[in-house]
């Protein structure tokens, strides 16, 4: 149900549409469908990804994101069970969808994900400091709000800084963007929730996923240009489930 409401996020918000007005409707007839029509999963698979008005396509998208939603909060719930910090990284985990799924279709990231997204995590880092440590429990650095909130900021302030850096040069070197604004402030986000050594962390994984995807659009198509706010999106799922043995691993074997 939430992955439902996240593909009418990832529809309308792009195109400056209300998300909560009007109803779901056919994107080809725009005839309301009926509650039966938009049972996550299962309507899309009774009408065969095909509008039962029109007869429309309707985009696999909608079924990806709704089971991509599902299994990502199976994942959270089995990492941080019945917990104060789940609802927080279930809020951080939608953000990063829509931020996806948008990049993906419009090549954007809308500011009303991010913005609101950079706050949310510098407030939740001040109300519960504990956040900040939440996925590297060995991390023992917030003991209060200051804390939290110090450690929100430097994440937020470091991971902004460091893309927009890349950015800046890349632009300067191949006399083109290099860097949307919109992923840079999507990294800050991931830093605001998850702090300076998992922002680290989500920088280098989705700059080789991105590379390696680059790559192989490269010898098939001849361009390598791609929308990078998805690989930081993946790199942050991974830094936030399994980072800390990421972490431990890599200093094992670097010691």
């Amino acid at each position: 149900m939430v992955g439902s409401f996240l593909n009418v996020c990832i529809y309308r918000l792009p195109r400056e549409e209300s998300i909560l007005s009007p109803r779901s409707h056919c994107p080809h007839c725009r005839k309301s469908l009926a509650w039966y029509d938009n049972v996550p999963l299962v309507s899309y698979l009774i009408l065969k990804g095909k509008c039962r008005y029109c007869g429309g396509r309707i985009r696999a998208r909608y079924f990806i994101v709704e089971f991509l939603t599902a299994l990502l909060f199976l994942l959270l719930l089995g990492k941080f069970g019945l917990s104060f910090e789940l609802p927080i990284y279930l809020i951080f985990t939608c953000g990063l969808i829509i931020a996806t799924f948008t990049d993906f279709e419009h090549w954007i990231i809308p500011d009303v994900v991010t913005y609101p997204g950079i706050i949310l995590g510098l407030i939740l880092s001040t109300v519960y400091p504990d956040l900040q440590r939440t996925a590297l429990h060995w991390s023992k650095v917030c003991t209060g709000s200051w804390e939290g909130l110090l450690a929100s900021l430097l994440g937020a302030i470091s991971g902004g800084a460091f893309l927009y850096l890349v950015g800046t040069i890349g632009e300067k070197v191949a006399k083109k963007e290099a860097m949307g604004g919109g992923d840079v402030k999507l990294i800050a986000v991931v830093g605001a929730f998850l702090g300076w050594q998992l922002v680290a962390l989500t920088i280098f994984l989705s700059a080789l996923s991105g590379s390696l995807v680059g790559i192989v659009q490269k010898l098939k198509k001849g361009e390598s240009y791609i929308p990078y706010g998805p690989y930081l999106a993946l790199g942050a799922i991974i830094s936030l489930l399994w980072g800390e043995r990421l972490i431990k691993w890599y200093f094992r074997i670097g010691g």
